[in-house]
């Protein structure tokens, strides 16, 4: 089982990520986390923080001479704005935070809930996703986000395979596919940062090259599409998530929604075992398993809910109303969201590659990958 946890505060020493179940034989490029790290840190409509902070990963375990061992690996972020013990406590809560909810569940104070509740924790998480995906190219299989609505503004997808769409998303400084509309969306950033308020959007995240049969329908906590959802969801300021057509299936007939099947055995070698399908509404899922198209999955992002022109809150400690508490913050963090979610959707796939072809070393996963698919060809 592959599977990881992170620890760390937004302003404590450094955020860890320690991953258990990861296989031997891997030879870790550390320049593609730190990579995907910066990307995290980037966007339009960031704070402060980002120009405080330059990630970068250490691994602390679990490697020798750059290739992981199987054993743990632990991944520390230096926080270079580490300051915890400097800090006050937080007396008005921010509507939308941790900060009520959590400290009236603990029986203390604000601080030791939003500086773990913080956006801050996902560096951890991206710097695990982005390892899990040198696992996942040994496969072919491949992984790309992307903003496709921020504001309002509804920016949509491309036609293309993920490296020709990777090269708009890079291009964009809000990194949607569509960088010759940067300027209509950084000028609404811009008007609602003025106005101390904040903007949420949309992610995209797809994943190419995937097997058929990844996840189970045998039993409702091992389905690949809910813990795809759960790993989506657990990202700060997610609400929404849908695969494929998501909600708009239900709008629709079943003749409009379901993806047919055709064979064509001049695609017999594929992964995809010479099953096509001239659409993709299940987003790649069926009965919580990779059918071989393509995965597609989708999660919308509330506004950042700390306003610098804040909402009503109260006093908790005289109970009188009060303006809620302003902390140092975005006025937009959707493109950093894409990172996140992409990241988080990668480590789930690899959980599920390794579920599948067994997690003890590389070479045995990938001997294990070529059987699997010799044996489905053969029937």
């Amino acid at each position: 089982m592959l599977r990881y946890w992170t620890a760390g505060e937004s302003h404590g020493p450094a955020l860890v990520a320690l991953v258990d179940g990861f296989p031997a034989g891997l030879a870790v490029d550390k320049t593609l986390i730190d990579a995907e790290l910066v990307r995290r840190q980037g966007g339009y409509g960031r704070g402060g923080r980002q120009r405080i902070e330059t990630d970068s990963v250490t691994f602390l375990s679990g490697l020798w001479r750059g290739t992981t061992l199987g054993s743990p690996l632990a991944l520390e972020v230096i926080n270079r704005d580490a300051k915890l013990e400097k800090l006050e406590d937080v007396d008005r809560p921010r509507p939308g935070h941790a900060d009520l909810a959590g400290a009236v569940k603990h029986l203390g104070g604000v601080r030791a809930v939003l500086e773990r509740a913080s956006a801050r924790e996902t560096a951890a998480r991206v710097a695990a996703g982005a390892l899990a995906r040198q696992l996942l190219s040994l496969f072919g299989i491949e992984v790309g986000g992307w903003v496709t609505e921020l504001g309002g503004i509804v920016l949509g997808d491309r036609i293309g395979t993920l490296p020709e769409l990777r090269i708009f998303r890079d291009a964009s400084e809000i990194y949607s596919l569509h960088p010759e509309r940067d300027a209509e969306v950084t000028s609404l950033i811009d008007c609602v940062g003025k106005e101390g308020d904040t903007l949420g959007g949309v992610v995209t995240v797809r994943v190419d090259g995937l097997p058929i049969g990844l996840g189970t329908h045998a039993q409702w906590d091992r389905k690949l599409d809910g813990r795809l959802a759960q790993a989506v969801m657990a990202v700060q300021a997610i609400k929404g998530v849908e695969i494929g057509m998501g909600f708009a299936a239900a709008r629709r007939r079943g003749s409009e929604v379901h993806d047919p099947i055709h064979y064509d055995p001049a695609a017999r070698d594929g992964t995809q075992l010479g099953f096509t399908r001239p659409t993709n509404n299940a987003g790649g899922l069926e009965a919580g398993m990779t059918n071989g198209q393509p995965l597609v999955i989708k999660a919308a992002m509330k506004p950042i809910s700390t306003l610098r022109k804040p909402l009503e809150s109260v006093n908790l400690r005289t109970k009188q109303a009060e303006e809620a508490a302003y902390e140092r913050s975005d006025v937009c963090a959707v493109s950093a969201c894409s990172v996140i979610v992409e990241s988080v959707v990668a480590f789930e796939v690899a959980a599920a590659v390794v579920d599948k072809f067994g997690g003890d070393s590389v070479e045995e996963m990938l001997a294990r990958w070529r059987l699997y698919h010799d044996l489905a060809r053969s029937r």
